[in-house]
């Protein structure tokens, strides 16, 4: 797979690096070096790309905002990605935030761009593999699917994690608390818990309060109010008390 890519960077020297970088990796196309963010996105409506290796601080308009834009404009089709080439490491959070593929921190050699050039290589593999034509829409049917595990966005990679390695699942706002059998460290993901809840098999998870989905062949004991999960207890929230009223019936 061939990635068209873009460098974004007001100074002369670290675009010239970039594009030089670019050039020499095989799976990469140079489509095009700009010193003005608005000129990259003037050109990128003409033209989408694959990969945007984007400076944040620039005059007009920052790498930020940029990101910011396309995220929005691309949101729901086969998106551009970023990768961040900066001098500051201030700014990884909102990197992170605007769902950046990468970061790269300036100074960096032609191994560490590489390794976030490979990254997005195997993110466009990936989501191409996913990619399955619809035809037609129902949507009153049930999604269903043979597959048994997805993959989360995990700082700045996609994780693969198994439906049977998950216990538990707790929304923090923009982002959701993945605990697992097999680390005792909780996965924290770019996602919300209502796009996980779309994603899950119903036979197997259930959302049992705003902010908690469960594994159902994980829960060791119930309540009236709550299950328990190993050492945790999870609250049922009357918004959800019908569905686990009905799980809870065949335990009785």
């Amino acid at each position: 797979m061939i990635l068209t890519c873009i460098a974004v960077d007001d100074e002369p020297l670290a675009l010239g690096l970039v594009c030089s970088f670019i050039e020499k990796t095989p799976f990469l196309q140079l489509a095009g070096r700009f010193s003005s963010a608005i000129e990259a996105l003037q050109a990128m409506l003409h033209q989408p790309v694959d990969v945007v290796f984007l400076d944040i601080q620039m005059p007009d308009l920052t790498g930020l905002e940029l990101a910011r834009v396309l995220d929005r404009s691309t949101r729901g089709t086969p998106a551009t990605r970023v990768i961040f080439t900066t001098a500051f490491d201030q700014f990884a959070l909102d990197g992170f935030r605007v769902d950046a593929l990468d970061y790269l921190l300036k100074p960096f050699n032609y191994a560490e761009f590489l390794r976030s050039a490979t990254k997005a290589q195997h993110y466009f593999e990936l989501r191409q593999r996913q990619d399955v034509p619809v035809t037609t829409l129902l949507p009153a049917a049930p999604v269903t699917t043979s597959e048994d595990y997805l993959f989360l966005k995990v700082e700045y990679q996609l994780v693969r994690v198994a439906y049977r390695d998950i216990l538990y699942m707790e929304g923090l706002k923009d982002y959701v608390k993945v605990y697992r059998q097999s680390d005792p460290k909780p996965l924290l993901a770019l996602t919300s818990l209502k796009a996980l809840e779309e994603k899950l098999p119903v036979a197997q998870f259930m959302r049992v309060h705003r902010s908690f989905i469960v594994a159902l062949d994980q829960i060791n004991a119930v309540t009236r109010n709550s299950v328990q999960i190993g050492s945790a207890t999870i609250p049922v929230s009357d918004q959800y008390k019908d569905a686990f009223g009905t799980f809870i019936s065949r335990w009785m």
